[in-house]
């Protein structure tokens, strides 16, 4: 077995009391207390999370802006400087390489945020359709941590440790200031459904950024929050993980993306024709979210039995709700059964799975 990669937070976590576990290859805290607590926490008050083992990238040159465009689904040239734009990256199939946030900082100059487990796949993806371009590409992962403050009180938080004036900042923007004395890019971003702040910064002042946050939330009753709480919150958010609800076999369409997809956008993106194609003759498949009204947790993989009990799908993604206090989940089906009676079979017992429209709870976002 290959040596679990660490963030530069790797022992503030045990120093708190974080259960380590292997994640995407990482050495990461799943929760410090409960999953529960740390969850609520983020729903009620705010939550600090570690997230710097997603991947940074710059993409810069003349040609950075129009090649982006041309990469992601959605339309990059919609951006403009302090703005974030949330994407999927598709491939010619219209299966998904990954989803990413797009920061622009200037005319060329483009800052990504890519998913942990996919680096140096979407490295490679990205270089190799950027060859012959006006365009470098660099990866940043090593110099960046990440660290989320997420919750209704995260703006306040924030704001307490720095002079830059976080009301103006509205959500998927960013801005670039000191937190707490330390250089951050100050992204209005989250992965939870919840008001909240990512902050890029340095890798070497990492532990005392993380440190100054926690004193200044004690307050407010901030929580440090793990890969547990942040997977119930996004699930309760219908927030897709890449390797659930997409992958380079689940489309951006099938997975209720579709708001993403810009086909009109005047750009043959990478894709496209497949998802031309896709819309125009409708989704064999989709994802649909769901909860049970039980507590018992329908976990990944378990069946989805429509009519007469023929298997119509498969469960991608399962939790229990801490907010709603019962089972909730994504599911891949057939898109002709979407609208039948769907069952799973837990140890012998039947449950109706319940579709719902997500957010599972109510959200409060800022403006």
């Amino acid at each position: 077995m290959s040596e679990l990669k660490r963030t530069p937070l790797r022992d503030f976590h045990a120093a708190h009391g974080g259960r380590l576990v292997d994640f995407a290859g990482w050495e990461m805290p799943v929760q410090y207390r409960s999953i529960l607590e740390e969850h609520k926490a983020v729903r009620s008050a705010a939550g600090l999370f570690d997230v710097s083992h997603m991947g940074e990238v710059d993409v810069r040159g003349p040609e950075a802006g129009a090649f982006l465009n041309r990469l992601l689904t959605n339309d990059v040239a919609k951006l403009f400087p302090g703005r974030v734009l949330y994407s999927p990256m598709c491939l010619p199939s219209g299966g998904v390489v990954d989803d990413l946030l797009v920061y622009m900082r200037g005319p060329e100059d483009y800052f990504l945020c890519i998913n942990a487990g996919n680096i140096d796949k979407d490295l490679a993806w990205i270089r190799g359709q950027a060859a012959g371009l006006a365009v470098t590409i660099t990866d940043r992962s090593a110099d960046y941590a990440l660290l989320a403050v997420q919750g209704p009180k995260a703006a306040a938080i924030v704001q307490s440790l720095t002079g830059a004036k976080l009301e103006t900042v509205k959500y998927y923007h960013f801005v670039e200031g000191t937190v707490a004395g330390f250089h951050c890019l100050i992204s209005r971003t989250g992965y939870t459904g919840e008001d909240g702040f990512e902050l890029y910064h340095a890798a070497g002042d990492a532990a005392a950024l993380a440190a100054a946050l926690l004193a200044a939330g004690a307050p407010y009753g901030l929580q440090l929050a793990g890969l547990g709480a942040r997977d119930s919150l996004r699930l309760e958010a219908g927030y897709p993980l890449y390797g659930h609800e997409i992958t380079a076999e689940i489309s951006p369409l099938a997975a209720g993306l579709g708001w993403t997809v810009k086909l009109e956008k005047g750009v043959d993106f990478v894709g496209r024709a497949a998802l031309v194609a896709e819309k125009q003759a409708g989704t064999k498949q989709r994802i649909v979210f769901f909860r049970t009204g039980d507590r018992r947790i329908v976990r990944a993989d378990t069946p989805v039995l429509g009519a007469g009990d023929a298997v119509v799908g498969k469960v991608v993604s399962g939790t229990l709700s801490p907010v709603l206090n019962e089972a909730i989940g994504s599911a891949l089906v057939e898109s002709s059964a979407a609208a039948q009676p769907l069952q799973v079979d837990i140890r012998g017992t039947r449950f109706n799975l319940h579709l719902v429209k997500p957010p599972f709870v109510e959200l409060k976002k800022s403006p």
